[in-house]
């Protein structure tokens, strides 16, 4: 059976701490300056900045169910994806509000994973066909799907 330590290291790892198979999430972006985030690879395809706030949204998809946060608390209005950015609003300073929603989520969810037991882990909840461990494991792997989509961006973007 996991261990609550054992997943927020896992988590950690594919967030924003050092490990064997290269770019976390955090690291992905940094560096990344607006304009760079906000490039499309091509009409309708999202981009660097786009695939940011996702990320943040999920963080806090998951978080929600081991909270009290009411569903539609997310500060970004809508779900999964947002159209980023709009028009004139491509600023660095926009930009890094977006940086900062995900930070902020992932600590958010990281507060919520240390509150739980090992046994909380093997819960399913009523309503859901996946388990607390699968779900918390699987926001991980998020996270390394989008940086491996990020760092292709960025060398389409050279």
């Amino acid at each position: 059976m996991a261990d609550v330590r054992q997943i927020l290291a896992i988590i950690d790892r594919a967030y924003d701490k050092k490990s064997w198979h290269g770019t976390n999430l955090r690291g992905s972006i940094r560096g990344v300056s607006a304009a760079r985030a906000a490039w499309r690879p091509a009409r309708n395809r999202h981009n660097i900045w786009e695939i940011v706030v996702h990320a943040a949204y999920w963080k806090y998809a998951v978080a929600r169910r081991f909270s009290e946060v009411p569903r539609g608390s997310f500060p970004v209005k809508g779900s999964n994806w947002f159209r980023r950015p709009e028009g004139s609003k491509a600023t660095e300073s926009a930009w890094r509000a977006d940086v900062a929603l995900l930070q902020s989520t992932h600590e958010a969810l990281r507060r919520e994973i240390a509150q739980l037991t090992n046994e909380d882990l093997s819960i399913t909840p009523g309503r859901s066909k996946v388990s607390n461990f699968d779900l918390v494991a699987g926001i991980a792997a998020h996270d390394l799907y989008h940086a491996g989509q990020i760092q292709l961006l960025k060398r389409l973007h050279r």
